[in-house]
């Protein structure tokens, strides 16, 4: 029996409704109102408050706040040494996968319950597909997906120095690289009392996995922001207050004989090659060296940071 309601034939019609869904949906609105176009976000950014103790930045410049990766994209960390270590250093992952039938010893079983204890997706996937992920690159049966790093805008570090009350330390690094340097002076400046980091941004190393894991996790708690122009950031410190004091084999001032150590001040440290680039070092108030007791020409940048802030905080504690 064919049930009521199911016999196929004429079917109602649209009653004039299609005549309406043709009409057009108006002039298009400006552009500070259409949802997603960068004047309206910019709109939006302009109308929020700044916060207080800012020191007079605009409302513009607070809400341009963290921005995760500008552009980049996920990285993905190979291999069950590396892997276990970025877990160990407290690398804010968001997936892990092991691939199925991979040989189980305390490194993989050390993965899987850092990852499990920090809340972090653990996907077991065929060999294939994680083949596809590395790219043919040895993985060893694991891998770990790792977000962009959600960069600090300059001025955040300026309120942050206001706010603790102390003499402001910063460091800028210059055309730094090496992505395990950039984590060593991360973990430097939180282990001397500095308020954050500067980076380039472009030709410079990033907040890549390999640094989250050389700063030995300090990266979750000292911000590092990104400048479009360093020598211009540089140039927006001294107005704020901040010496600019720039290492250089061959300074002006001994290390011994630095007397800013107790100001605002802001630490350029250079390259591992070239050192300071000419407009950065024209921007420094000073140029700083260490004294070298052996034969040894040049310290590695990440060293040369921890040398100096080490001296910055003995002064700082007289």
């Amino acid at each position: 029996m064919r049930k009521d309601g199911t016999k196929k034939g004429m079917v109602v019609g649209s009653g004039g409704q299609r005549r309406r869904a043709l009409q057009g949906k108006g002039p298009t609105p400006p552009a500070e109102m259409r949802p997603g176009h960068p004047k309206a976000r910019k709109a939006a950014r302009d109308a929020k408050p700044g916060r207080p103790g800012g020191g007079g930045r605009s409302s513009s410049t607070a809400g341009h706040r963290r921005k995760a990766g500008d552009g980049e994209t996920p990285e993905t960390v190979l291999g069950r040494n590396p892997v276990v270590e970025c877990l160990r250093a407290g690398v804010p992952a968001t997936a892990l996968h092991v691939a199925i039938g991979t040989t189980t010893d305390e490194r993989v079983s050390e993965a899987v319950h850092l990852a499990a204890d920090a809340g972090i997706s653990i996907l077991e996937v065929p060999r294939q597909d994680l083949d596809r992920i590395a790219g043919g690159a040895l993985h060893q049966g694991l891998a770990l997906q790792v977000p962009p790093y959600a960069y600090a805008h300059p001025d955040e570090l300026l309120e942050i120095a206001a706010d603790s009350g102390e003499p402001g330390l910063i460091v800028a690094l210059d055309g730094v690289t090496d992505p395990r340097n950039l984590g060593a002076v991360v973990r430097s400046v939180g282990a001397f009392g500095g308020h954050g980091v500067v980076v380039p941004q472009r030709r410079a190393a990033g907040m890549t996995a390999v640094a989250w894991r050389t700063s030995a996790g300090v990266a979750a708690r000292l911000p590092v922001a990104r400048a479009t122009n360093l020598t211009r950031t540089l140039r927006e410190y001294a107005t704020a207050g901040f010496m600019v004091a720039g290492l250089d084999a061959e300074g002006s001032v001994s290390l011994d004989d630095f007397e800013l150590a107790t100001d605002p001040l802001v630490l350029v440290v250079g390259s591992e090659g070239k050192g300071l680039s000419r407009l950065v070092k024209q921007t420094c108030d000073v140029t700083v060296s260490i004294p070298m007791a052996g034969p040894v020409e040049s310290l590695n940048a990440s060293v040369a940071a921890g040398v100096v802030l080490a001296e910055i905080a003995r002064q700082r504690r007289r």
